[in-house]
């Protein structure tokens, strides 16, 4: 069974309409548990999440961790119970049937993947950048395409680096392609472009450019963070 681990942090407008969709799309007998992980939202997304549980055939747990993707996707795979985990960022809907199409996979002997992603906008240059995610090379993956690993490979990995506040997903999945093989579903999962939308395409794609290379030259956690501060969070 599947544990849908959702880091979120101020999410208000968007993990309804997410555990809503997740709820229509999967059989409730495939997901062990949805476990959202609050990073210190000081909006209602906590309350929003409590109160859908309420309601759900499917098993919510709602659990608060400290702030950054990392620390909040490994608080959730520690309570969580299921043999396969699965990644998912708050603003990114999987296909119709992820949950079979994750099940058949790993019953295949492929212990991680993730989906092709489309963006919800046709801007040319996140066109570009999504028709890159249907190749199976660790420079074409990133979180908003979603992660799917089974438990026993997440543990003998010891998961997500916490060192990391940002390229955290992109350092575990590099990880896992050293070690592991690591399949591209051919379905599309759709992602919000709401951040190149506020910071502008362009010049956001072009920063995750940099830092991608920054890592590949050897930059360290802190570097990282120190440049995504500067040029992207400010």
């Amino acid at each position: 069974m599947i544990s849908i681990v959702i880091p979120v942090l101020n999410e208000a407008e968007t993990i309804e309409d997410l555990l809503q969709h997740i709820s229509e799309n999967v059989l409730a007998t495939s997901v062990s548990e949805i476990v959202v992980v609050d990073g210190g939202s000081d909006d209602n997304s906590r309350d929003i999440v409590t109160r859908f549980a309420d309601n759900s055939l499917i098993n919510v747990v709602s659990v608060s961790s400290n702030k950054g993707r990392a620390k909040q996707m490994n608080a959730g795979a520690k309570i969580s119970t299921g043999s396969i985990l699965y990644f998912l960022h708050a603003d990114s809907y999987p296909p119709n049937g992820f949950d079979s199409l994750i099940i058949s996979e790993v019953e295949k002997g492929n212990s991680a993947g993730c989906f092709r992603m489309k963006f919800d906008s046709n801007h040319p240059v996140l066109r570009i950048s999504q028709w890159f995610t249907r190749f199976n090379f660790n420079f074409c993956r990133g979180g908003d395409q979603s992660l799917f690993v089974t438990r026993n490979a997440f543990d003998e990995l010891n998961g997500y680096n916490e060192s990391y506040t940002i390229y955290e997903d992109c350092e575990f999945i590099n990880r896992i392609y050293a070690k592991y093989k690591f399949v591209i579903i051919n379905d599309r999962l759709t992602t919000s472009a709401r951040k190149y939308e506020q910071q502008g395409t362009v010049k956001l794609q072009y920063h995750f450019f940099v830092i991608h290379l920054k890592k590949m030259f050897g930059a360290s956690a802190e570097t990282l963070s120190q440049y995504y501060q500067k040029h992207i969070a400010s």
